[in-house]
């Protein structure tokens, strides 16, 4: 995508873990992203919003993503909101706010508790058949409770806002909330030509945008693309956790059917 001229954060890629972690040096103390460099549902991606600053985390995290690819990206964390736009041809149909898998605190329950609480909602469920997926704590939960001084024993003060992930996705227990009529228009239009860049009918675009209602701009500091995936879950935009349904199975089978018109 940075050959075709859009912005990407910069990465280094590893093909086996003593090879990243030879080069911790590279990333101590630097805010970054360790994921598949093949992926999908959010799987194996560790964020050190913070900066990484203790190598076994490091080293863990980097464990965690070889589990699900033969290459890794260790890239640069970019600062902003996380958005995943619904291209279909050449309209943005949805824009999709994606909230991490998180948990409030009520200055009683423990975090293991609050998410046993949380994952009981009836739009959550563990298969491809429910909008919001139940929220595990496994490795990755872990070190992000760690980056926060919590462990899952941990209880929270009364509101206070626990992260269970840093990545957004809605596959690994995060809310979705519908944003398509508050998105400036420049970056549907941008999302509508990463799509055709990439040679894409159809294509879930993630952008990372600072600010939503002002126009884009070339620059990093505007916006960065992080993903482009050809499988885009629909399900998300049709039953939003908030907002607006965006019925986009519709205009998915016109244009594959187009006697249905």
């Amino acid at each position: 995508m940075a050959k075709a001229g859009f912005n990407v954060p910069q990465s280094v890629e590893f093909t086996g873990v003593e090879q990243a972690v030879a080069n911790y040096a590279l990333f101590a103390g630097r805010a970054v992203v360790i994921k598949p460099k093949s992926t999908n549902y959010g799987l194996g991606i560790s964020i050190f919003q913070q900066g990484v600053h203790d190598r076994e985390d490091f080293a863990k995290a980097i464990e965690i993503a070889f589990r699900e690819d033969k290459e890794v990206m260790v890239e640069d964390y970019l600062t902003g909101t996380e958005y995943r736009f619904f291209v279909l041809g050449d309209e943005t149909l949805a824009v999709l706010l994606r909230v991490p898998a998180n948990v409030i605190g009520d200055g009683v329950h423990t975090v293991a508790e609050l998410v046993a609480q949380k994952n009981d909602h009836p739009l959550r469920g563990d298969g491809s058949r429910t909008p919001l997926k139940k929220i595990a704590l496994g490795d990755i939960e872990q070190l992000q409770l760690k980056e926060q001084g919590l462990t899952v024993d941990s209880v929270p003060a009364k509101d206070q806002l626990v992260q269970l992930r840093a990545n957004s996705n809605i596959s690994t227990g995060g809310d979705s909330i519908d944003m398509t009529d508050q998105m400036h228009p420049s970056y549907k239009a941008l999302a509508v030509g990463i799509t055709k860049a990439m040679g894409a009918a159809v294509c879930g675009v993630d952008l990372i945008i600072p600010d939503l209602t002002k126009p884009a701009e070339p620059s990093l500091q505007s916006w960065g693309v992080i993903e482009a995936n050809f499988n885009p879950m629909m399900m998300m935009h049709i039953f939003p956790y908030a907002g607006q349904s965006r019925r986009v199975t519709q205009n998915l089978l016109k244009m594959l059917l187009p006697e249905l018109k």
